[in-house]
């Protein structure tokens, strides 16, 4: 049977051609002597192994026959109307790269570009060197470095090395697929040339004479896969064909991404990045490679929220179906689910045994607990006491962060132990007299939910991790997302419910994205990294532009990783687009006219309205967002926890928003803080204030980084 290999086809095509294509490479892959493909040479071609097969009478497919290993293969360039597949097939060739080693195919007479005064050739762009005043020039780069050390082909270096700026060199990147692409990119960063030749694994190639062997060598190399991507089956190729989007995470890897996803490990990993530099793509694509690998594994892909949970789940299902996904703990295949449903899971399953792992961290034996501890407890047990401890103690985002910083994660069951726990980066000291108060009101909470049966969810982590630090591990391999936003309790339930080896927990996050917990430091918890951990630097999802705007929401925080150790930036896009568009209005009328407009003027250009999101800081906000723009005509939607639909604009609160993406946001009512909030900041110690305004300025740069090409800020005086 031949060997399909799909690449990032140069034309989209429709809903009724991707099915013909279908249909035709299904065939194609089964049989290349099927009656009725018509695979034909073109007689003069630039390559002789082009080919031409009829998807009907009027469509033709374009590819490239290699014969090696014994089989034949073909690699599909694209579909065309008949008479431009005939021009195109003409014209391109495929070739190893003499330089990198990697697969490239070009026009043997490439027509000229559209003009673009950006990327004008200029004369000092030659073989002397880059124009002095060109960004790689100003950088360094030379013609050499771009030609004889990376590879890149010399027209396309020369235009590289005029273009003025970063946005130039990102309009050409997005011009060329796969590696070259790729290269362009971070060739407009401050990185050596070496250290983007170790990223992409470049390597001068080995030529054994046989072409088409050679070929088919550099076709499997890391980053020829950013491009190119060998067909597992018929139904991998049909999920190929139907996405559509043949550059899509779910096809096409960067080297980088690949890397961490089948790599082994001998211990706890860790992977940082940005907003969308691939840490879940590169989470779902590990899942399924253990799978695959070890069909038998009880596999646990978990996150902090619910949504974020259903969406890894559909990402899974999108990548491959045929990975099984498991509907319990403990049990074979991958179990998807939110980290404080995992708690309970583990509460669940240990029944009436839990009993002794209340005890253990609560230090009193109580009857199973059923349900979860209602919201506003603690400022229940506020208000219902005499406590003389000043108010930025006496309140409850100081008490909860105590509660489950410190009580909990230690196993403080009593005055006494309290009163000798370390606390460390707490930022208020507690003597004797004002622990003991602290304690009296923990007691009373916890006295209440002993009453009503309840645990918290910090509780429910603990309980769930004593549990399992008795009864035994329960999965073979722990993957998560979003680790940043997790409470000391899930890690310490997160490294109970797997036991200590190779590749036992994988861990991404992102400091800058912590918008709901407080600062972790993962060690603390008998996690040890030890020098595992790498960094994702190349944003997929947002253009340069927009991620220009939403770096500058953190200038001026200090994030630390978890880790402990500064949290780095330096991200870079491989997009461009047209800048944020920022609007500062008076009242809240002209607010929300101002957003109908924008969205009205998307909706008139042709934008799908469920690409479009509204993002604001609280449900309150929203209804009333959502309320204004279908009184000016412009059809919207809500979206909780429940999916999102087509055919209307979506208006969604800033967490909720978190891991998802649209093609254009509006961000409402940036910078405004209510009395109420000032109030509550003004409440807390120093400490707590900084933290929370850290979170404050995370959940803007997470709000920002949902728009893949326009974003316009509505901000009120």
């Amino acid at each position: 049977m031949p060997t399909i290999i799909m690449t990032k086809w140069p034309v989209k095509i429709d809903g009724s051609v991707k099915a013909k294509a279908m249909t035709y490479l299904q065939k194609l892959s089964a049989d290349d002597t099927t009656t009725g493909l018509h695979i034909e040479p073109i007689a003069g071609a630039a390559d002789s192994r082009v080919r031409t097969g009829r998807v009907d009478q009027f469509w033709r497919a374009v590819m490239f026959r290699l014969d090696g290993a014994g089989e034949s293969h073909y690699v599909i360039h694209g579909v065309w109307p008949h008479d431009d597949a005939l021009v195109v097939a003409a014209r391109v060739r495929l070739k190893v790269n003499p330089i990198n080693g990697l697969p490239q195919i070009e026009e043997a007479e490439p027509e000229p570009r559209p003009a673009d005064t950006r990327l004008a050739t200029s004369s000092a762009a030659s073989s002397s060197g880059p124009a002095a005043e060109s960004l790689l020039g100003r950088i360094g780069r030379t013609r050499a470095d771009l030609v004889d050390r990376l590879g890149v082909p010399a027209d396309i270096a020369d235009q590289a090395l005029a273009a003025p700026d970063e946005d130039a060199v990102l309009d050409l990147a997005q011009q060329h697929e796969g590696w070259l692409g790729l290269l362009l990119v971070d060739l407009a960063t401050s990185d050596s040339i070496d250290s983007i030749a170790e990223r992409l694994q470049l390597e001068a190639p080995e030529q054994t004479g046989d072409e088409d062997a050679d070929l088919l060598r550099s076709l499997k190399q890391p980053a020829a896969q950013a491009q190119f991507t060998f067909i597992d089956g018929q139904e991998e190729l049909r999920r190929v064909i139907e996405k559509g989007d043949f550059g899509s995470w779910r096809v096409f890897l960067h080297p980088e991404q690949r890397r961490y996803a089948v790599r082994r490990y001998k211990g706890p990993f860790r992977l940082s990045g940005g907003a969308g530099t691939g840490k879940t793509v590169v989470l779902i694509h590990r899942a399924r490679v253990l799978a695959r690998e070890q069909p038998d594994a009880r596999i646990v892909l978990t996150t902090f929220t619910t949504n974020l949970a259903d969406a890894l789940r559909d990402g899974l299902a999108q990548l491959d179906p045929t990975v099984p996904q498991a509907t319990a703990l403990n049990t074979p295949g991958v179990y998807v689910t939110g980290v404080d449903a995992l708690a309970a899971a583990v509460i669940r399953a240990a029944g009436a045994g839990i009993g002794d792992a209340v005890k253990t961290v609560l230090g009193d034996a109580r009857t199973t607990p059923t349900a979860r501890t209602p919201n506003g407890r603690w400022r229940e047990v506020i208000e219902a006491s005499s406590s003389k401890l000043p108010p930025e103690i006496a309140n409850e985002t100081f008490l909860s962060a105590e509660y489950a910083l410190i009580v909990l994660p230690q196993r403080v069951k009593n005055e006494n132990e309290y009163r000798r726990v370390r606390r460390p980066s707490r930022g208020v000291a507690l003597d004797r007299a004002k622990r003991d108060s602290v304690w009296a009101l923990i007691a009373a909470y916890r006295a209440q939910c002993r009453i009503d049966g309840t645990l918290d969810f910090a509780e429910a982590a603990a309980v769930a991790a004593a549990h399992l630090e008795t009864s035994g591990s329960q999965a073979d391999h722990v993957l998560v997302d979003e680790g940043q936003d997790l409470s000391p309790t899930h890690w310490q339930m997160l490294r109970a419910l797997v036991a200590e080896g190779e590749d036992d927990l994988f861990i991404a996050e992102d400091s800058h994205q912590r918008i709901y917990g407080n600062r972790t430091v993962l060690v603390r918890y008998g996690i040890k990294i030890v020098g595992r951990s790498q960094r994702l630097t190349l944003n997929y999802r947002t253009t340069a532009q927009n991620l220009r705007y939403a770096m500058a929401m953190l200038d001026g925080g200090d994030y630390v990783d978890l880790e402990e150790r500064a949290e780095a930036t330096g991200y870079r896009s491989a997009r461009s687009g047209p800048r944020p568009v920022v609007e500062t209005v008076e009242s809240l009328i002209t607010e929300l006219d101002t957003i109908a407009d924008r969205i009205r003027s998307w909706l008139d250009g042709g934008t799908a309205p469920e690409t479009i999101a509204v993002l604001v800081h609280d449900k309150f906000q929203r209804e009333r967002v959502v309320n204004a723009l279908n009184e000016r005509g412009v059809q919207a939607r809500a979206i909780d926890r429940d999916r999102p639909a087509e055919g209307r604009v979506l208006v969604m609160t800033m967490h909720r928003a978190k891991g998802m993406e649209f093609v254009k946001v509006v961000l409402a009512d940036v910078g405004f803080r209510s009395a109420a909030e000032k109030a509550r900041l003004d409440g807390l110690d120093d400490i707590e204030r900084h933290d929370a305004e850290l979170r404050a300025r995370s959940l803007l740069y997470v709000a920002a980084t949902r728009a893949r090409d326009e974003l316009a800020v509505v901000q009120r005086r």
